[in-house]
């Protein structure tokens, strides 16, 4: 079977009765973690009100576009932290045991995978670096915090190389990262838990376009990367945590 076949079987939709083997869940193993543990410096970013500059929902999806070219203008910290909070903010337990969290985005089976990063060249207040959104620290408010990983030496060439030499891409103030923690939803799925997490990654990209949009910046999702380069610079072993998707925000040139 070539490659092209294996994926297009990929894509199609499981019998989800009966076909999965025994998950973890039915077997009374506890669910894992909602976030990573903090071991690094926490910044709280400070309260998102009045950033949202469109307040019309027909308008917002009026102007959204993918946008390559960033003014250089510095993003504010309330930005970034309603870019964070509305792309992973935990808004509150779905079930009394805390098995399931609820998000501004959808997720299959309250599952939410994703671990969200930012490479930050130009916020202010922010020194310049890799970040991870600690949205465990802030459960059911609207607010954000930031756990300093490292600086990035030589940011821009850096950035450049680990989004597949896109230069444009390590122009914009701030690249957001998404990774995958593919056993939180291995956990209740199985053998089918990869075919939902790519949908929960396309609910999570749109979010964040919507969300720059709505601040009056502009975005762009990139899928072209390089793995290796990206989970290195993250920490992530490539099996337990790896990098799938990328998002740059910034003031546009229009």
């Amino acid at each position: 079977m070539d490659e092209i076949t294996k994926n297009r079987r990929f894509m199609h939709c499981p019998s989800f009765k009966g076909s999965m083997e025994e998950s973890d869940q039915q077997r009374g193993i506890t669910h894992p973690p909602h976030g990573k543990p903090i071991s690094g410096e926490l910044t709280l970013l400070p309260a998102f009100e009045d950033v949202v500059t469109c307040p019309s929902y027909v308008d917002l999806l009026d102007i959204r576009r993918s946008e390559r070219i960033y003014t250089g203008e510095p993003m504010t910290q309330a930005q970034l932290a309603f870019m964070l909070w509305s792309a992973q903010g935990v808004q509150r337990y779905r079930d009394e045991a805390r098995a399931f969290t609820l998000r501004p985005v959808p997720s299959g089976g309250a599952r939410h995978p994703f671990e969200l990063y930012a490479a930050v060249k130009n916020v202010e207040g922010l020194k310049p670096g890799l970040y991870r959104y600690a949205p465990m620290e802030h459960v059911g408010e609207k607010l954000a915090a930031v756990e300093f990983l490292h600086a990035l030496d030589d940011y821009d060439n850096r950035v450049s190389d680990m989004l597949a030499k896109q230069k444009w891409a390590s122009k914009a103030p701030a690249v957001l990262f998404f990774s995958c923690v593919p056993y939180r939803s291995e956990w209740r799925y199985t053998d089918a838990a990869h075919r939902v997490m790519l949908i929960d990654l396309g609910h999570a990209g749109q979010n964040v376009m919507l969300n720059a949009a709505a601040l009056g910046l502009g975005s762009c999702c990139i899928a072209a990367y390089d793995q290796a380069l990206c989970d290195e610079a993250f920490g992530f072993n490539g099996i337990d945590e790896y990098t799938v998707y990328a998002v740059t925000v910034g003031e546009f040139k229009s």
